[in-house]
């Protein structure tokens, strides 16, 4: 197919590039940001590809009425938004960037890590009210820690790489073999519970991963230990983290992610009862929680990832049709 002749529509904005790149190269480029999936579907068989983030699902329904859909491309890490093996079995290319975004993770997760450890936001937040606290604000040091990582792919090995000014042993968990590197020693499950004084998540959202940090998980590391996720929030389930986090089991957690977000990332799902405070008990903890960290799904979201990630779904769209 000429790339002159496909149609692709971009259902998300994103940074400008992609759009006026693709549009240089010859692609023929549509954009719907308001219509609801139905609408979508309604006239998706007129394009040859599709550009999301993760507005909707793109399931079984939506492909079998996107008959001349060449590729997905997802402005993106993370694939959960869509039925890949469905795709893949009517012949669709699934296109995403994991490599744009994962420095932006890597250095995020360290942040939240040192601001936990050293209680840079209880410290701040204090002194902010009037109240010069140091002993109550005493950090912990991370050189002689050692630092457990889950899924070593492009978040993990990042993370991994920004821990090398550190004193620090790394330690990787995979489900793939032969993963480890110059930066991290990929080892058992059990070894990683028994030494880590950090976890640090970076696994996809799968039927696998779903809930994986319980109790009886965490239960199983020899130590207390902190807690970063900037992975997917319904990894863990958060009535345990809490549980955890109350009898010190877990010393902190830096969260990038929660469970209660929409697919779409961009709100809670509870947003439209905040009003009338019908949290999650456990979300109300974590809220009042001078050892929890929360950001609002923001560790890829740099202005710099916002570009690389458009460059490299750029690379891919254009080489899939060179070839």
């Amino acid at each position: 197919m000429s790339i002159k002749d496909v149609k692709i529509l971009h259902i998300d904005s994103n940074h400008p590039l992609l759009w006026e790149q693709l549009e240089e190269a010859g692609f023929h480029n549509e954009a719907d940001f308001t219509s609801s999936k139905s609408e979508i579907e309604a006239k998706i068989h007129n394009y040859n590809g599709i550009i999301i983030r993760s507005r909707f699902k793109i399931d079984r329904e939506f492909i079998d009425k996107a008959t001349n859909l060449k590729f997905i491309a997802r402005v993106g890490a993370g694939l959960e938004s869509i039925d890949c093996d469905y795709a893949k079995a009517k012949n669709i290319q699934l296109i995403a960037a994991p490599e744009g975004n994962r420095n932006a993770v890597g250095e995020h997760a360290l942040g939240m890590l040192l601001s936990l450890m050293n209680k840079l936001n209880r410290a701040d937040k204090l002194v902010r009210e009037g109240k010069w606290i140091r002993e109550g604000n005493r950090g912990y040091e991370l050189e002689g820690k050692t630092v457990g990582i889950i899924g070593y792919g492009n978040m993990g090995k990042s993370f991994a790489k920004k821990l090398r000014g550190f004193d620090v042993e790394v330690l990787c968990y995979d489900i793939l073999p032969d993963v480890g590197d110059e930066n991290a020693k990929q080892a058992s499950l059990q070894e990683l519970q028994q030494k880590a004084d950090v976890l640090s998540l970076h696994i996809p959202w799968t039927p696998e991963t779903d809930k994986m940090i319980n109790t009886n998980f965490i239960n199983a590391f020899a130590k207390p230990f902190w807690f970063i996720n900037t992975s997917r929030g319904k990894n863990v389930v958060t009535d345990d983290l809490v549980t955890a986090l109350q009898s010190g089991k877990i010393i902190g957690a830096g969260l990038d992610v929660l469970e209660y977000e929409k697919l779409s990332f961009e709100n809670l799902f509870l947003s439209s009862r905040a009003q009338s405070r019908e949290l999650p008990i456990a979300f109300e903890y974590l809220l009042q929680s001078e050892n929890v960290l929360l950001t609002p799904h923001i560790a890829g979201w740099t202005f710099e990832s916002h570009q690389k990630l458009a460059q490299i779904i750029v690379d891919k769209i254009k080489k899939l049709f060179e070839q």
